[in-house]
């Protein structure tokens, strides 16, 4: 039962881990569940939530794309949970609040991935993917009741991003999983695509890092591991930071940014903004949730486009616009 859970996380997770039982809480005071730990029932609401069931048909880095392969914000989460859950049990963390942060992380993205990201920051004044997704499970999901999940889960969502500073070591560990995932699956995507070749990433990184995608992410993962365990930090050594900022530089040089990204992010802008105009001169067409939930009608578009998979969006500029996407794909 959880009563025995409790006391294996005391006597065997790292004095640098955060105990279940030490949580901050959550906004809304509940009854605690007799069979599950707090951050496993964070974990389990957000599995439930409608947010995460769209993620699946949010693109990653293809928008739209015409293969079965190709990897979504799914399955992007699922590939970040699965080497997060990793680094968390060889370090002894807590693997039920790092599942939790995993799973939630990217609940807020917008369809057509960073490209619908920027898009929408430039129209809304300001947008950032994280700070949406805390907005969903605070606000959003359950008809507006949110998820009422703990701080500690709260906070890794919120930070996880390169630049965020997470309150858990459990946090930092997403920072490092998101990053090796995306890198990775990234470039299998890329190749699958054509854009590019294994043999066409950077020798020094590959020197590193190694050759091959599983290669890659056992290294990446190990170099993490054999760093940060026993300490009160998660990081890579200084070999494994300059090797996978090489690998990201390239990457946004060669995929990203490249000519094709390009191109697709010029149409999903002017159709996008088109949209964003739309509904603001036709609020009627906004569902009642996001204009209930929102301080302004630009808070209520935001919302409702954030919140939209790929071919919801696709389906909604067809319905409002008359614009066809796929008759566009070349």
């Amino acid at each position: 039962m959880k009563e025995e859970y409790l006391r294996f996380e005391a006597e065997y997770l790292s004095e640098f881990a955060v105990k279940s039982g030490d949580t901050k809480g959550r906004m809304k005071e509940e009854t605690p569940c007799p069979m599950r730990t707090e951050f496993r029932r964070d974990r389990d609401r957000i599995i439930h939530s409608k947010a995460f069931r769209r993620l699946k048909h949010k693109t990653q880095v293809f928008i739209a794309p015409q293969g079965d392969h190709y990897r979504t914000r799914m399955t992007h989460t699922i590939e970040v949970m699965q080497i997060a859950g990793t680094i968390a049990r060889c370090l002894k963390l807590n693997e039920d609040l790092t599942e939790a942060i995993a799973w939630g992380h990217d609940l807020g993205h917008t369809p057509f991935g960073h490209i619908g990201e920027r898009v929408l920051s430039s129209l809304s004044g300001g947008f950032e993917h994280n700070e949406q997704s805390v907005r969903v499970v605070n606000v959003l999901e359950n008809d507006g009741a949110g998820l009422n999940l703990t701080y500690e889960v709260i906070d890794g969502i919120k930070e996880h991003r390169g630049s965020g500073k997470p309150a858990t070591l459990e946090g930092k560990v997403i920072q490092f999983a998101d990053r090796i995932a995306y890198l990775n699956h990234d470039i299998d995507d890329a190749v699958r695509a054509g854009i590019l070749g294994e043999e066409a990433l950077p020798d020094a990184a590959v020197a590193v890092l190694g050759s091959g995608k599983r290669a890659r992410i056992n290294n990446m993962v190990w170099d993490i591991v054999q760093l940060s365990y026993g300490k009160n930090f998660v990081g890579q050594s200084a070999r494994f930071e300059e090797a996978t900022a090489i690998l990201r530089k390239f990457m946004f040089e060669n995929v990203y940014l490249a000519e094709h990204a390009i191109r697709e992010e010029a149409r999903a802008k002017e159709w996008l903004t088109a949209l964003y105009d739309y509904y603001k001169t036709h609020p009627e067409t906004i569902p009642e949730l996001y204009l209930r939930l929102s301080d302004s009608s630009e808070q209520a578009i935001t919302d409702y486009m954030a919140s939209m998979t790929d071919t919801y969006a696709i389906d909604e500029m067809k319905k409002r616009l008359g614009y066809d996407w796929y008759s566009e794909v070349k």
